[in-house]
């Protein structure tokens, strides 16, 4: 999946999610739930191709993902441990950037 209008409705194709521009019109910041209890799953760097994603990510698989995969990162300023950057280029398959996508909303959501 590097379509980048495919993966912002994949996003948003999550159960209430919704974007937010929280940093200025150059993050589109994907966040989970009501507004003023609402929790980021997804950035995209506006102006970037191939699309740049940051997703929140297991500690230990973040650390596998960056070893295996040379487009993805720790995240752009984000806590690294925590967040990675994933160029997306085709490097990972579209059923791996779907997985990632989706551990990202249940990392904030359970």
């Amino acid at each position: 999946m590097t379509d980048g209008q495919e993966i912002r409705d994949y996003l948003l194709a999550r159960a209430n999610a919704w974007l937010d521009f929280p940093f200025g019109p150059e993050a589109e910041v994907y966040k989970v739930g009501p507004k003023d209890e609402a929790k980021m799953f997804a950035i995209i760097q506006a102006g970037k191709e191939p699309v740049n994603l940051s997703l929140k990510c297991d500690p230990n698989l973040a650390e596998h993902l960056r070893e295996r995969f040379v487009t993805v990162m720790p995240g752009y300023h984000l806590n690294k441990k925590h967040w990675n950057t994933i160029v997306c280029s085709g490097e990972l398959s579209e059923e791996e950037l779907k997985d990632l996508i989706d551990l990202s909303y249940r990392l904030v959501t359970e």
